[in-house]
């Protein structure tokens, strides 16, 4: 047995059908644009990742400078305790022959 549809029926039909098509219509225009945004933040992506990499190389430049210039400084550093502890050890003596010159000069007054 075929049934047959009213028109009514048709059209409550022809109405769903047409609300779906513009959700789906409606669906393609968000997928696009979510499509076309995911593009977009690709490219700023790779902008920063590009970015990053050159910060990465100058900052391991600057880390060696920076250990090129803590070797020297250490190296001063030393060598000025070095002199330092020579004079330290010279000094008491150095003083001790001025004050020795200066009294045999004022004794021969």
């Amino acid at each position: 047995m075929t049934d047959y549809v009213t028109r009514t029926e048709f059209e409550q039909l022809a109405a769903r059908v047409d609300i779906v098509e513009r959700e789906v219509d409606g669906e393609k225009m968000v997928t696009r644009h979510v499509l076309t945004e995911t593009r977009r933040n690709s490219d700023d992506l790779a902008a920063i990742k590009t970015r990053l990499d050159r910060m990465e190389l100058k900052l391991d430049d600057l880390g060696r400078k920076v250990e090129e210039v803590a070797g020297e400084l250490n190296g001063k550093v030393t060598s000025i305790d070095g002199k330092i502890s020579g004079l330290a050890a010279t000094l008491p003596g150095l003083i001790a022959d001025t004050m020795r010159e200066v009294l045999k000069e004022c004794d021969g007054r």
